[in-house]
């Protein structure tokens, strides 16, 4: 296995961390969520998905912009 680079340890660290957060979180703020989304590979784009789509399905009303935001995730 290749090792990582240090800055890739710190951005995986900091992307693990952020999304526990917003998966935790009832109504997660748009500037951490810009921030995940800075901080996506491709590879990681499911998972982030998968947490938007779960406060989607959980909220009788969803957020429109967290609507809007998986959208952009799928095109």
């Amino acid at each position: 296995m290749a090792k990582q680079q240090p800055t890739e340890v710190v951005r995986k660290l900091l992307l693990d961390s952020l999304m526990r957060k917003v998966e935790a979180d009832l109504y997660p703020s748009s500037t951490m969520l810009d921030q995940i989304e800075a901080l996506l590979t491709e590879e990681e784009f499911a998972d982030y998905a998968a947490i938007l789509l779960a406060h989607i399905d959980d909220d009788f009303y969803p957020s429109i912009p967290m609507i809007q935001r998986v959208l952009r995730l799928a095109a």
